[in-house]
Order: C-alpha cells, then structure tokens, then sequence
C-alpha cells in the first residue's frame, strides 16, 4: 500500500476502504509519511469530500490513535456538550451545574480557546486556584459525587487528530465538514460519554456561516454518533451575534454566575434551558417540556449555583471569588463606546468581536500565548435597540493603552449602526437534528 495510490483515489473521487484511511491516519501520526503527502491528502478530500462511512472510519481510527476513558463506573448515563466554537459562549458553565442539579451525570473533556473564539478551561481558570489537569480517578467520583467534572484532554487523547488538525490549519482545509465532523466526534467518543447534545453555531463567528452548510455538519455528527452506538442531538444556533452581554474569560464567568442566579441575558438563559432540556432528555428519559420546567427551577431555587460553587470548591477554585466574582476584575481601566448619532444598532459581526477581544488580550493566537483573563467588553445594547447620541453601547475592561487603541479600532467595523429598517435580528434556534 502507496500514500500515493491511496491520494489520487481520493483525487478521483472514489470511496476509500477503511485499511486505506488507517494507513493514511497511522502514518501521518508515526512520521512514516511525510507532511506533504498527507497535506495532499487533505486537499483531495476538501474538494471530493468523505462519505458517511469514511467518515466514520476516520473518526473510529482517530477515536483509537491514542487513550480512551472509560466511564463504566460512572452510575447512569453519562452526557456531554459540545459547542463548534463561538464569542460570548460561556454554556457550559451554566449547563453542567444546572443538568447536574437535576440529577444527571455531566462528564465534560473541555479545551482551551484559539482564533476568535473562546475556550472553557481558559475561562474556568480566570477563578485563582481552579484547576482542571485532574485525574481520571478523581475525576470519574466527582461526577458521581457532584454530578459535574470538567477535565482539560489529555496530551494521548486522540493524537491522530492532533497531527491532522495542525496540518489543516496550516494547508486551508479546516472548513471541510466530514473533516470537522470527525474532528469533533473522535475527542467526544474517545472521552467515553454515552450521550451528546452537539451545540453548531451558524453565522459569522462560526465555521459554518449558512444554515445549509450547518445542517450539513450536524447530520454527519449524528450519523457518525449512531454509527458507534451513542445517542446525539445537534442543534443549530445563532452565532451572527455576540451570546449574552460580556466577552472576555473573567467577564464570561461573572455572566455565567449572574446567570445561575437568574439574572442572566435572555438569549443566553434560553439556549442553556434549550440545550440542557435535551441533556436531560438523554441521561434521564425526561419529558422536554418536564426538563425544562426542572431547568427553571434549578435556577430559581438556587440549587443550580449551589450546585457551581461546589464544582468550582472540588476543583480547587477559590469559591469567594465566585460570590463575589468582580474581584477577578483588576483592570488598568474601563473604555466606554458611544453612539455618535440617533440610530439603531443593526448588527455585530461576531468574528471581529471575537478578533478584537484577542487583540485586548483576551485570547490567543497561538497555543503559546498568555491571557489576560480580566479583559474584554460588556455590550450594552444588543441589535434592535434604538440608540441616543452618546447612549453607552459597550465598555471595554483593558490593561494596555496601545492594545485598546488596536482593539477599538476593530471592534467599531465590527458594529453597525442605521436605521430600523437596516436591523438584522435572527433567531436564536435555527433547527434542531437527531
């Protein structure tokens, strides 16, 4: 068997057999074919795509490249969420807690932020001591304990994908959706849950900009969730605009809390409920319209962020910057945006906001850079909302003079402002797949 045979079969189109891709995968990860052959691998498969089934080979031959978790010993199903990446899309921190406070098991591999979005761990960690380098052992009674555990992945979980992402990201064929799909799926079933509700964000500060393309991904992610015996449901949400109000890891904590408590944004409280109820729906076999109800009063009664500050204690965070969480807020200064005229706000492009919260400091570029995590924006309005001449639209939390000057600079192309007419609103919940 040939690199070379196996990159012009796919060149031409043709469907790969299972021992052709594991030779591909194999020895990309051992070094026995070199980063070019594989690299025109990749682009063959960007232009002529996978099936269903190579999909699935690829994710089960990635899946099983390196360590797997057992979570048998875990009582009952475990669930998990994942979400394609977003700006303002702090989840997480309010679904497992508020799943958990209702009785089921969140077993949650999280990862850290790159590009214009954000990561879970990077957030989490912006509360001082919390740690998430954790051992499986400690990690599998927390979940029976609490209900809730969160882990960073392992450096041998599924290096097959590490070595084929960091080719796609240097070769422009990280958008191709069976190769997102089993990116994806091959860290989730190598984490061992047994169920997942898949969070696909559509819009700009999402790969997928269409609903089309969106719902092209989110069926593969099932399909391949079927294949290997695990219940999946994917729901499509709106990613053309910021989620909740503040950006930024310690900001995206503080709305998180706010949000437990019940004061939290409406779109942001309505796709946790929206996404939880399904989790409950999997680990539980509850009602939706019950496990909503149940999410409500997770919320209202206070379990839910009781059941966060025992998350945060167990994983040694300090729980006292949780109760009262602008303590994480040590900035320089606080830049307040305005309205320069009478208008409406129309619309926020969600990757430039992403892009200039990076350039505050608040993520990274590359895996190697340090985070300030007390910067980013809290937006005050949100579009559709009528503007005054020198109405706050955003405050900006900075250290740094010269990177809020870079920051503002992108971040005011990235709001636009006009008339009512000229008011793009979409809606928070496009479908929902499986």
């Amino acid at each position: 068997m040939r690199a070379y045979d196996i990159i012009l079969k796919k060149r031409n189109g043709e469907v790969l057999e299972k021992e052709e891709l594991e030779y591909m995968i194999n020895g990309c990860v051992n070094g026995t074919i070199p980063d070019y052959q594989t690299a025109a691998f990749l682009m063959a498969v960007y232009f002529k795509h996978l099936t269903r089934q190579e999909t699935y080979y690829l994710t089960e031959i990635m899946r099983y490249s390196g360590d797997t978790i057992d979570l048998s010993q875990i009582s009952g199903i475990t669930v998990d969420k994942h979400s394609t990446g977003g700006v303002g899309d702090k989840t997480t921190l309010v679904l497992g807690p508020m799943v958990a406070a209702c009785g089921a098991k969140v077993a949650k591999l999280s990862g850290r932020g790159l590009g214009h979005t954000g990561g879970t761990i990077d957030k989490l960690e912006s509360i001082p001591g919390f740690k998430t380098n954790i051992d499986m052992t400690r990690w599998i009674e927390q979940v029976n304990t609490i209900g809730f555990a969160i882990a960073g992945q392992t450096a041998n979980l599924v290096p097959g994908d590490k070595k084929i992402y960091a080719l796609r990201d240097v070769t422009a064929t990280v958008d191709e959706p069976s190769l997102i799909a089993s990116s994806i799926m091959s860290k989730k079933l190598a984490g061992g849950a047994d169920a997942f509700v898949l969070d696909v964000k559509v819009g700009s500060g999402a790969f997928m900009p269409d609903v089309d393309s969106a719902k092209e991904l989110a069926k593969i992610m099932v399909d391949i969730a079927k294949k290997a015996g695990k219940e999946a449901v994917a729901i499509l949400t709106n990613m053309d605009e910021p989620l909740g109000n503040k950006i930024g890891n310690a900001l995206e904590v503080i709305e998180a809390v706010d949000t437990l408590k019940g004061n939290g944004p409406d779109d942001f409280t309505n796709l946790c409920i929206t996404l939880g109820k399904y989790m409950l729906k999997m680990a539980l076999s509850m009602d939706l319209k019950e496990a909503e109800k149940r999410l409500e009063e997770s919320i209202s009664s206070g379990k839910a962020y009781e059941k966060f500050l025992e998350f945060v204690q167990a994983q040694n965070g300090d729980i006292d910057y949780v109760v009262n969480p602008t303590r994480m807020l040590t900035n320089d200064g606080v830049y307040e945006m305005k309205a320069e005229q009478d208008s409406y706000l129309c619309k926020i492009n969600t990757q430039k906001v992403g892009i200039a919260a990076n350039l505050l400091g608040a993520g990274r570029e590359s895996k190697d850079d340090k985070i300030d995590y007390s910067v980013g924006f809290d937006f005050l309005k949100k579009p559709g909302d009528l503007l005054k001449k020198d109405d706050k639209i955003v405050k900006i939390y900075y250290n740094d003079e010269i990177r809020l000057e870079e920051s503002i600079s992108t971040l005011k192309k990235a709001i636009r402002c006009g008339k009512k007419e000229n008011v793009e609103k979409n809606q928070l919940i496009f479908d929902i797949i499986g």
